[in-house]
């Protein structure tokens, strides 16, 4: 007897959560060498198709589904998102990095490099905290107060945490093109204390 299977095909970034992203690149480690089986592990983590499935689709499909992924996959540039919203609640981007308080300073100087990994949805709590004001343009956040839940940001969209952390490393190149004339992508990832130690005027610009 067949089985009907309904394929949801993401088409963006805003489809795909932390959770899912990280585990995706988890599961890819395994398969560094063998890119026809990384092929297939993308397939099945981001349509939420079974592996036992994923034999009986036909070539086409297979394929389909592969160029539909790739349009999308390779775009990770995304603006910074000042505001979000989680559980119903607005959270609000550190609005002065030069005013940073101290704790969440050392709490974020901790991790020595970031990127998107176990470690990042920590960083992007100690970052975006709930907003208690706006006024005309401005905005203030709660004190950092030392706790630290990464696990609320679990399911933020990646195009939420590619723009954070884009924002940084197009910071810190602009940093150490001032001071170095130049930055190799051999760099990456990248010393977030660095970034906020060197921050000076450029964060307001």
């Amino acid at each position: 007897m067949k089985k009907k299977l309904e394929i949801v095909i993401p088409t963006d970034y805003k489809d795909i959560t932390l959770k899912k992203y990280i585990e995706l690149q988890k599961e890819l480690k395994n398969y560094e060498d063998n890119e026809d089986a990384q092929t297939a592990v993308m397939v099945t983590y981001l349509c939420g198709i079974p592996f036992e499935y994923l034999s009986g689709l036909s070539k086409k499909d297979f394929d389909e589904i592969k160029t539909l992924l790739s349009q999308f996959l390779n775009n990770t540039d995304y603006p910074l998102q000042r505001f979000i919203w989680i559980d119903g609640v607005e959270y609000g981007f550190e609005p002065n990095l030069n005013e940073i308080a101290y704790g969440a300073y050392l709490d974020i100087s901790s991790f020595d490099t970031t990127g998107i990994d176990e470690n990042w949805a920590k960083i992007m709590s100690i970052l975006y905290r709930p907003v208690t004001k706006k006024l005309m343009g401005t905005y203030e956040i709660e004190p950092y107060s030392g706790k630290i839940d990464g696990d609320k940001f679990m399911n933020t969209t990646m195009d939420v945490n590619f723009g954070t952390l884009f924002f940084f490393i197009n910071l810190l190149k602009g940093l150490q093109k001032s001071i170095l004339k130049s930055l190799k992508e051999e760099e990456l990832p990248l010393p977030i204390k660095s970034i906020l130690e060197r921050s000076g005027q450029l964060i307001l610009q």
